[in-house]
C-alpha cells in the first residue's frame, strides 16, 4: 500500500476534520486514526456526529454523515513532533486550495499545531476562531490522539459537542460563499 493517506472529502460537507499528519501505522493500512489507542472515531460517535462508531477501515463512511477528513501534512511520521516548521509553511498553499475547493462550512483543526502553523498565531482558543480559511469557519478542538493525555475521552466529547451544536442549528443546507 501507498504511504500516502487518502482524504475523505466531497463537496460542500458540513464539515471537514483536519488532522496534524498521518501515524506510520495509519498510513500503512491507508485508514485515518487505525491506531486502536486513537479516540477520533469513538469521540465523534459519542459527541453526536455519527450514530454508531465507524471502524477505520469504513472511515470514506463518514462521507454518509457530511463530514470529511485530511491531514495539513502528508508526511507519515511515529508522532508529529517529528514533522519541521517548513512542513507546515509548505503544505499551507495545497491545504487551502484543498479546502476552497471542496467548500466546506467548517474546518476544524484537530489540535492546535496545526493551525498555529497556518495562521501564524501564538496563542490559540479552543473552539471557533475569529478568522475565516477559503471561505470555512475555523475551529480548534483537542488532538484525539491516545498520547494526548490531558484530555480524557469525556473531555473530548465535551469539546466536540458545541461543534456539533452550531452544525445543528445551522440546519441541514451546505452554507455556499
Amino acid at each position: 500500500m501507498s504511504d500516502r493517506l487518502q482524504d475523505i472529502l466531497a463537496d460542500h460537507l458540513h464539515v471537514v476534520f483536519c488532522g496534524i499528519n498521518p501515524g506510520k501505522g495509519s498510513a500503512a493500512l491507508g485508514q485515518h486514526f487505525a491506531n486502536r489507542s486513537n479516540r477520533f472515531w469513538r469521540t465523534l460517535h459519542l459527541a453526536g456526529f455519527t450514530p454508531h462508531e465507524i471502524r477505520p477501515e469504513d472511515g470514506r463512511s463518514l462521507l454518509d454523515y457530511h463530514c470529511g477528513l485530511t491531514t495539513l501534512v502528508e508526511r507519515p511520521t511515529a508522532s508529529a513532533g517529528e514533522l519541521a516548521r517548513h512542513e507546515f509553511t509548505e503544505a499551507a498553499t495545497a491545504f487551502e486550495h484543498k479546502i476552497r475547493h471542496c467548500r466546506p462550512r467548517i474546518v476544524a483543526f484537530l489540535g492546535k499545531p496545526g493551525y498555529s502553523a497556518l495562521s501564524g498565531q501564538r496563542k490559540i482558543a479552543w473552539g471557533l476562531q475569529p478568522q475565516r480559511m477559503g471561505g470555512a469557519s475555523v475551529w480548534v478542538l483537542p488532538n484525539p490522539s491516545g498520547r494526548n493525555l490531558a484530555f480524557s475521552l469525556e473531555q473530548l466529547v465535551q469539546a466536540y459537542q458545541p461543534l456539533r451544536a452550531a452544525i445543528a442549528q445551522a440546519g441541514p443546507e451546505p452554507l455556499i460563499s
